[in-house]
């Protein structure tokens, strides 16, 4: 009964199913049972509408089967559809197309290198069958990425990992011939596509170049040899899909080869560049302008030597260059080479341009954590006077050449931040990094300081807001301005606790250089912004407002002999930041007290505000000392009205002092504590009256008297004493630590004066050492005018 009940369940079930189940034996060890797989096809060509369910049940069975892994019927399954496809051509194969592409898909998607290999052997048949009509529906996408991915086999036999690899290669052969003979053959070249497909068939290619590369030229291949090789497939496949691009569709196939070795062109553009450093500056510019040109495609994709190679050849070429256009200024005697010195400057200078665009192209194109290693680089090549920090050798340029490269660096440097953002200021100014940026040495000239300033804003200004205080004003209303900005993480605030001195001194000893012009001012006024926009906690702010109001005193006081336009510069400084300020913190009593002195001042002294004394014919006052009060900003109203809104006001009331680092003894420039001269010195046989300096004062029955009276001098030593623990109790630990170290280095540095001065050994014919303006020298004797003792002398 039972056997009779599934007779008639199975009559009962469509003649398709039947004779697709049929085909399938037993044992999948015997394989495909051919009088059946005829009937089949006998079937399938008598009724093609049927072909779309066919090939939907073939499909269904072979998913089953790959699942439960039963790879015997798996390959039966794919061997009936191959035949079933190679039969049929008629306009109903298309719907069973669409299974078989699925059923394909299945194959590929699984683990199994077998499967994957069936699936794309199947692949491959059914791109060599010429459709009547093109399908305007089907996407090969999948294809292209799966085949791609299998020519990157990493498997861990050897045979399988080249048996796969073939099969990827054969199956990207097989898209380019069925998508090029399609009617929507244009699909194939879309960018997204060649970037998989070329730098597959490379990768390919290359293997096979490195294994001959150590082995020796191989033999000549044969036709089965080339099937089984990777790389000579490969090539043949690179050549057929070159071959088979128009010219509309080549520019897509080329690209991706200049993409994965664009090393290999950069390396051996920057050889021929060191052939040709003695040539012309138009010559070398031309190179580098190609460099350039191949940068834009290498930049994204460079590894961290290749990148390196290119900065550091770059900066060699640089150094050069400065080299030449200092000699050219200095050597030049013969009229007709003087005639011709500043064509060859202005050579140099286009070579210069051309390398600083090159590196600022490049940088800005790199990842952010090549990008700041490449900062670190440049940085370590800028010449800081009284270190040996630096890479660059600039034993030949001189005093002039070396201020010149300086400037060539930072200009590199800023094209290298330029767009750079990072989360935390700790990563974008490391302390190996903000030290020599910060340096004394770059410090020496308006246009270095400008440099230096910028750089700092675009690593200070992660929210674009630089471009928001461009200039410097007074601003009525800085809400209208639209700052962003965003809580002071930790890192930021521990950051500002251990440079914040470093930033403050370098912008207090920035305002008070007697070269500043405008752009100076401007650009260090954006420094105070950036600083209060992106690190500044109430601390921060305190502190910032003590460095305006001891810039304020300098140019009161001038004890650096500043000129009026420079005195008034830095009021217009101070204004323009407490007007900033002010409004950022939001404390009404401290924005009212701001508001009246500058209106207070636009009708009295408009030289101090910066809309005044930036101008080109601004009437400029006398002196400074005779000015009322209410024209300043004071710090007793300034600390009543921040006491009033919860500040910690204490710190205002102790004087802002710049910390003195170590590289001030060894600057040529004039150290802050630098402000006694002593002169010693003994030579035999010397008239010390030639040399003396009349230093008498008059001495008169008033003097006698000022200098016999005492009464204030109590008084003043208790104001004294005050004041040092005042300054002791409320100074920050920075400060107080600056003031001693300044105070101990005085002592240590005018001591080694005195002993280098008094203690002298005595001459020699090899040479003295002496030390003028901070540079070593040696001055040889001879021997017959040297001075001996009379107990040595027979």
């Amino acid at each position: 009964m039972p056997t009779r009940v599934c007779c008639c369940c199975s009559a009962l079930r469509p003649r398709y199913k039947r004779l697709v189940d049929n085909i399938f034996p037993e044992d999948p060890k015997d394989g495909l049972v051919k009088a059946d797989m005829e009937k089949l096809t006998f079937y399938a060509v008598s009724a093609p509408e049927k072909l779309d369910r066919i090939g939907s049940y073939l499909a269904e069975r072979l998913s089953r089967d790959v699942v439960r892994h039963r790879s015997g019927y798996v390959l039966i399954a794919m061997e009936a559809l191959d035949q079933l496809l190679m039969a049929c051509h008629s306009q109903s194969i298309k719907p069973f197309v669409e299974s078989f592409l699925h059923m394909v898909a299945k194959l590929l998607e699984s683990g199994e290198p077998k499967l994957q290999v069936l699936g794309t052997n199947s692949f491959v048949k059914f791109a060599n069958i010429e459709e009547d009509t093109p399908s305007y529906h089907r996407r090969y996408d999948f294809f292209v990425s799966r085949f791609s991915a299998m020519c990157h086999s990493c498997d861990s036999d050897p045979e399988t990992r080249t048996e796969i690899r073939i099969a990827g290669i054969r199956g990207i052969q097989g898209v380019v011939r069925k998508t090029v003979n399609d009617e929507l053959r244009a699909t194939i070249w879309e960018p997204q596509h060649m970037d998989k497909i070329v730098p597959s068939l490379l990768f390919n290619m290359q293997k096979i170049e490195e294994v001959d590369s150590r082995i020796g030229p191989p033999p000549s291949p044969s036709a089965a040899d080339k099937e089984e090789n990777p790389a000579m497939l490969a090539e043949n496949c690179f050549r057929e899909l070159l071959g088979r691009a128009t010219f509309g569709n080549m520019n897509n196939a080329v690209r991706p080869v200049f993409a994965q070795y664009s090393h290999h062109v950069i390396q051996e553009i920057l050889g021929h560049l060191d052939a040709r450093k003695k040539d012309s500056p138009r010559v070398r510019a031309g190179i580098i302008q190609v460099l350039l040109e191949a940068v834009a495609i290498a930049a994204k994709g460079s590894i961290g030597p290749t990148v390196l190679e290119v900065f550091n050849t770059l900066l060699k070429h640089l150094r050069l260059s400065v080299e030449f256009e200092a000699c050219d200024l200095q050597g030049e005697s013969v009229s007709s080479a003087n005639l011709n010195t500043s064509s060859k400057d202005s050579d140099e200078k286009i070579v210069q341009n051309a390398i600083i665009q090159t590196i600022g192209f490049f940088g800005s194109n790199l990842p952010d954590y090549q990008r700041s290693e490449i900062m670190m680089f440049i940085m370590g090549k800028v010449p800081v006077f009284g270190t040996s920090t630096h890479t660059l050798d600039i034993s030949q340029l001189g005093d002039l050449g070396t201020r010149r490269i300086q400037i060539m660096l930072l200009r590199s440097l800023l094209m290298v931040t330029s767009g750079y953002k990072a989360k935390t200021i700790v990563t974008a100014l490391p302390g190996s990094f903000l030290d020599p940026l910060l340096s004394p040495s770059l410090m020496e000239d308006y246009e270095l300081r400008q440099l230096v300033l910028e750089v700092m804003h675009n690593l200070m200004d992660r929210h674009d807001n630089r471009a928001k205080l461009r200039g410097i004003r007074i601003i009525p209303d800085v809400a209208d301005l639209k700052i962003k900005r965003e809580k002071i993480c930790r890192q930021d605030t521990s950051f500002m606790k251990k440079n914040g001195q470093q930033l403050y001194r370098h912008i207090y000893l920035g305002c008070k250089e007697e070269d500043n012009v405008q752009k100076n001012y401007e650009l260090l006024y954006t420094s105070l912004a950036l600083i209060t926009i992106e690190l500044a906690n109430e601390e921060v702010v305190i502190d910032l407002i003590r460095l305006a109001i001891a810039l304020q005193d300098s140019a009161i006081i001038n004890e650096d002999n500043l000129s009026m336009f420079h005195r008034c510069g830095i009021m217009a400084l101070v204004a323009a930041y407490l007007n900033f300020v002010s409004q950022m913190i939001a404390v009404p009593a401290f924005c009212q007290h701001v508001s009246k002195v500058i209106e207070i001042r636009t009708m009295e002294a408009p030289y101090f505000l910066p809309e005044h004394i930036f101008r080109d014919k601004c009437m400029l006052p006398k002196s400074l000392e005779k000015h009322d009060k209410n024209l300043y900003f004071l710090t007793n109203k300034i600390a009543e009205s921040l006491g009033g809104s919860g500040y910690s006001v204490e710190r205002l009331s102790v004087p802002y002092v710049p910390q003195v680092t170590d590289e001030d003894r060894l600057s040529r420039r004039k150290s802050i504590v630098d402000t006694v001269s002593i002169q010693v010195d003994i030579l035999p046989n010397s008239n010390p009256s030639d040399d003396m300096v009349s230093n008498t004062e008059e001495i008169t029955f008033e003097a006698l008297k000022k200098a016999i009276d005492t009464s204030g001098m109590e008084e003043q030593e208790k104001e004294k004493r005050r004041l040092v623990i005042e300054r002791f109790q409320k100074a920050p630990f920075e400060e107080i630590a600056a003031q001693c170290e300044s105070k101990a280095n005085f002592l240590h540095d005018r001591l080694a004066q005195i002993l280098e001065l008094t203690i002298r050994p005595p001459p020699s014919p090899s040479g003295t050492l002496t030390i003028t303006s901070g540079h070593a020298q040696y001055q040889s004797v001879p021997v017959y005018e040297m001075k001996f003792p009379d107990l040595c002398v027979y």
